[in-house]
């Protein structure tokens, strides 16, 4: 007899949406007949092997509505990276507690677990369904037009640069803000719907996905200088030079590292501080400011995509309908079907996991500070209703009577 015992868990960075699809999986999975339990796992694959868990079954459905509206993830998340014998132990917990019904919300690194422990249910014989939840402020998942998490964190990162421009303008100097985005560069172009005046800034936009030179980068913001009297630049934490090394190992002099041994790029400001060294020092502006946005556009509560919000929630219960009613495991992807509507589908676990999207060339311009039309298309429509705007005076000049 089936236990209907589901377990959901959410991994990875938080976001503005995760807990839309945390709501998605609970009250989804309480309208079935057959669902006895929905459990939560604490702080992600650590709480499942350490058998931390929720019960959301007796969670009312006005306050998961509250905690849906809410940033962060509300289990909580891990930045485990489980190899094979952590998810044979994840397994086995899901065994012992009679799991049939396995919901992962995050990125990259949880498709790829779901996959292993799929695999170690299969090989067991055990009636396991396992669902991966789409879930990145990176935009980096293969197979989808966007990755819940990413608008909302998009909408922040185009009104923040749209306040920074506003700001440079009243007192002109050389502004650079740095950007999440390791491998891929979304975040970061996501600061060109920002600008609305054609001297607007960014004026310079630089991406992982195109090869960093310094000498380059100080020709550009000098010539920006030079037209416009000054500079706004947008700089993703993850660019690099000719050989892969990023920018800021080779700019500092103490490097920190991650738990996987990766370098430390979000949340220390070091790059921020040293482009802004470099261009005091090497072109003799004065005035250069830089901003790490650091852990800010991951959960900024105030200021979220009302069409994240709906399609986060929608793929938590389209995982369930998947789960409940298909006869496969999978990662739920977002597919855009026209200027803007979306549908939702299953791709295979091993189409997914462990690999990295990263911009596609027709959204990057051809002089590599710029992002194209396309890009400004494909966006737009993510970052929701009630962008603000700004103006600008249209001042009639009083003539000079001692300057003249």
């Amino acid at each position: 007899m089936s236990s209907g015992k589901i377990l959901v868990a959410q991994g990875g960075g938080p976001t503005a949406v995760i807990n839309q699809s945390l709501a998605g999986v609970a009250l989804e999975a309480r309208r079935f007949h057959n669902v006895t339990r929905v459990y939560g796992a604490l702080h992600g694959v650590r709480g499942i092997v350490n058998e931390d868990f929720v019960d959301l079954t007796r969670e009312t459905s006005h306050n998961l509505e509250l905690v849906a509206a809410t940033p962060s993830s509300a289990l909580g998340s891990t930045r485990d990276k489980p190899d094979l014998a952590y998810c044979q132990e994840i397994f086995q917990v899901l065994r012992a507690h009679e799991i049939e019904h396995f919901f992962y919300i995050g990125g990259n690194d949880s498709s790829d677990t779901v996959r292993i422990v799929s695999e170690q249910a299969r090989l067991a014989g055990y009636p396991l369904r396992a669902v991966h939840i789409p879930k990145t402020i990176d935009n980096d998942l293969v197979g989808n037009d966007h990755t819940p998490g990413f608008p909302s964190a998009a909408r922040f990162v185009a009104q923040a640069f749209a306040g920074a421009n506003l700001d440079n303008a009243s007192l002109p100097g050389v502004y650079v803000g740095v950007v999440m985005g390791r491998h891929a560069g979304f975040l970061t172009a996501a600061s060109a719907l920002g600008k609305k005046f054609p001297d607007d800034g960014p004026h310079l936009i630089y991406l992982p996905e195109r090869v960093f030179d310094l000498e380059r980068f100080l020709a550009d913001v000098k010539a920006a200088y030079t037209r416009y009297g000054r500079c706004v630049i947008a700089v993703s934490e993850g660019i690099h030079d000719a050989s892969g090394e990023p920018i800021a190992t080779l700019l500092a002099k103490d490097i920190e590292r991650d738990a996987h041994g990766n370098v430390q790029l979000s949340g220390t400001g070091a790059l921020a501080d040293l482009l802004c060294e470099e261009i005091k020092s090497k072109l003799g502006i004065k005035r250069v400011r830089g901003d790490t946005f650091g852990y800010l556009q991951r959960s900024f509560i105030g200021c979220v995509s009302d069409v994240d919000q709906r399609e986060a929630r929608e793929v938590g219960e389209k995982a369930v309908q998947f789960a409940m009613w298909g006869d496969r495991d999978g990662s739920v992807a977002i597919k855009r079907t026209g200027f803007y509507s979306v549908d939702y589908e299953l791709l295979p676990l091993d189409a997914v996991a462990g690999k990295t999207r990263v911009m596609e060339d027709e959204f990057i311009s051809a002089s590599g500070t710029d992002v194209t039309d396309a890009f400004r298309l494909y966006l737009r429509p993510l970052l929701g209703s009630g962008m603000p705007d700004a103006f600008r005076l249209r001042p009639a000049s009083v003539e000079k009577i001692l300057k003249k």
